[in-house]
């Protein structure tokens, strides 16, 4: 049977021969685990993914949830899968066991929940959201917060949500006008509207914590006037019992292309001047406080769009070798048998390319994961504040480079299906629709550049932009033990160097005030730079499938995994000598301080 939701065999070159998993067992707090508790892990992932998740992916897509007597109503299939998954113990996979957690590392935690965001996006959103939200108090919450609103998000009970966006403002925070009012009792009067806030009402749990962005009377103008508060859709009693309904009322749902199994709802807090809204942390400090579940929530994106990908490269890759029609060039015989579509080289490399753009994605993603393990425990404060500037770095473009590059191999995943593609009977299209809101969730590309060379690579004298240009020297220089690496690891060399030049005279451009200019064309920089590092996780990869190979040819290992290598080797060629070379025009724009788009006019148009 062809697997649909990731390779097995990817994921475990990925986890124990890439990334070295086991080696994350030699640090106390994962102790207890080994191999066989992460594959056990893995394996019961996978279980309810392919049976609770999977099945209803059509048929939430078809019958979106709706909006009866001021509520929204799912389909019955969505909470027996979402209730697997909390009492399999993936909502706490990474929590202390003596809180209910599996004390598994982020690492592990992130490729059990790639199968569930590979098997149903819109389901999967509900938990993936609880979590980040859950996070967020556990950081800066009170001990009271903590026990009124925390205890029961671990347990399951409350579900939990980020609303940020107001209608007049879109992903301009500074300019969000929702009002906090101290009330005599220590909590506030929330007042205000926000929309596009995935799961704002389900009937999923008992309660829903929302996580609101709003100003007090006394707040600064822009950014440094945000202040953060709990709203929950139900008051909660001193006793941990459910209170009355607070006065946040559902005005609505939108209705998007994809995840259309998720809500996304319209919120009006206060219409009666009676919601009760908790601060959480110091006055306006919300917006810093928020960029943990932000960024959790980007890298969690960036990791549905890989899985959004990858399961459209399966189903493809599975058609093509189902699928017969006609003769390769040279068959001149019309009575000859037609071949497997995988048989046509412009077939090959459509499934190319995309093999390695997710498999790409999917080490990047991975690598970020076991990055966070690294910030959490690595033996000294300096190696853990390292790991987390490097982390910071990638984050831009664990979001952005899969959700536009993934998005591609969608496409082609189409492409391959031909007519059949486009519709619906098949998953193909609606895979594609789903990780078509990737580019926007989280923050746009336009966003995400900006945040990478106006601010990241500049960070702290570019010392997390030193380290990763370090790293992949390095891994340059590994790669120099094969003579077959060669031509692969040469293209990610001249690209290193020019990167680091225009990245310096950019940075000039800022530092000297030339601000627009500098950051006129970021996005170009951001797929440039996405592009180098993906460079380097494939070289990375290569290496490894070159290790794999020696392995086989000394007897170790299993005969049947040399295809893999190979297929991983030509992937890695495929993306270092295709896609890597293809940077250098966007670079010469760079360079150039191309100013097309930055000095047309409005009238033009």
């Amino acid at each position: 049977m062809s697997e649909t939701l990731l390779s097995s065999r990817n994921l475990a070159f990925e986890l124990y021969e890439v990334l070295d998993a086991q080696g994350l067992t030699q640090r106390p707090r994962f102790a207890e685990h080994s191999r066989e508790t992460f594959d056990a892990a893995i394996g019961t992932a996978r279980s309810i993914a392919e049976n609770l998740f999977a099945p209803h992916n059509r048929t939430s897509d078809e019958h979106e949830p709706q909006y009866l007597d001021g509520a929204a109503v799912l389909i019955p299939e969505v909470k027996p899968a979402v209730d697997a998954f909390l009492e399999a113990g993936f909502l706490n996979a990474t929590r202390e066991f003596e809180a209910g957690g599996m004390q598994l590392p982020n690492l592990l935690s992130q490729a059990c929940f790639a199968h569930f965001q590979s098997a149903n996006a819109a389901t999967t959103s509900y938990p993936f959201l609880t979590m980040g939200a859950a996070n967020l108090i556990e950081s800066f919450g009170s001990a009271e917060q903590k026990a009124r609103f925390l205890q029961p998000m671990i347990d399951g009970r409350f579900f939990g949500t980020m609303a940020l966006t107001e209608p007049h403002a879109g992903s301009s925070l500074s300019d969000l006008r929702s009002k906090a009012t101290p009330a005599a009792d220590g909590s506030y009067r929330i007042k205000g509207n926000k929309i596009f806030i995935s799961g704002g009402d389900h009937p999923l749990s008992e309660n829903i914590v929302h996580m609101v962005l709003a100003r007090l009377p006394d707040a600064p103008a822009g950014v440094k006037g945000i202040s953060l508060f709990i709203v929950p859709k139900f008051l909660v009693n001193h006793d941990g019992s459910l209170g009355q309904r607070n006065d946040v009322i559902l005005a609505g749902l939108f209705h998007k292309m994809g995840w259309r199994g998720t809500t996304s709802t319209a919120l009006n807090f206060g219409d009666k001047d009676e919601c009760v809204g908790y601060l959480v942390g110091k006055p306006h400090a919300g917006l810093s406080y928020m960029f943990q579940m932000m960024n959790e929530a980007r890298i969690g994106v960036g990791m549905g769009a890989v899985m959004l990908g990858y399961a459209g490269y399966l189903y493809s890759l599975d058609y093509a070798r189902q699928r017969p029609q006609g003769r390769l060039p040279d068959g001149k015989d019309a009575s000859s048998a037609q071949v497997a579509i995988i048989e046509h080289a412009d077939v090959r490399r459509m499934l190319l390319t995309q093999k390695a753009y997710v498999e790409g994605a999917f080490d990047l993603g991975l690598y970020a994961a076991r990055l966070f393990d690294d910030t959490q425990t690595l033996p000294s404060e300096v190696e853990r504040s390292t790991a987390l500037e490097l982390l910071d770095l990638l984050t831009p473009i664990v979001k952005s480079w899969p959700s536009e590059f993934c998005l591609k191999a969608n496409e082609l995943a189409i492409q391959i299906l031909g007519g059949h593609g486009y519709t619906r009977e098949y998953p193909v299209e609606q895979y594609y629709r789903d990780n078509r809101l990737n580019p926007i969730h989280e923050g746009t590309h336009g966003i995400q550049s900006l945040d990478l060379l106006g601010r990241k690579v500049a960070l702290n004298n570019g010392a997390a932009l030193k380290q990763l240009l370090k790293l992949i020297q390095a891994c340059c220089q590994r790669a120099g033990q094969f003579d077959s690496l060669t031509h692969l690891r040469q293209p990610l060399e001249h690209l290193l160097a020019r990167v680091s030049t225009v990245t310096l005279a950019l940075l000039g451009d800022l530092m000297s005030g030339k601000v627009n200019q500098g950051l006129a064309n970021s996005a170009l920089y951001l797929k440039v730079f996405g592009h180098m590092v993906i460079g380097w996780r494939w070289l990375e990869q290569a290496i490894h499938a070159e290790h794999g190979l020696a392995r086989l040819n000394s007897g170790a290992g299993n005969p049947t995994d040399a295809e893999f290598y190979q297929g991983k080797l030509q992937a890695a060629r495929y993306f270092l000598t295709w896609e890597v070379p293809s940077c250098q025009h966007e670079l010469a724009l760079l360079e150039a301080r191309d100013d097309t788009c930055l000095s047309m006019q409005d009238q033009w148009f």
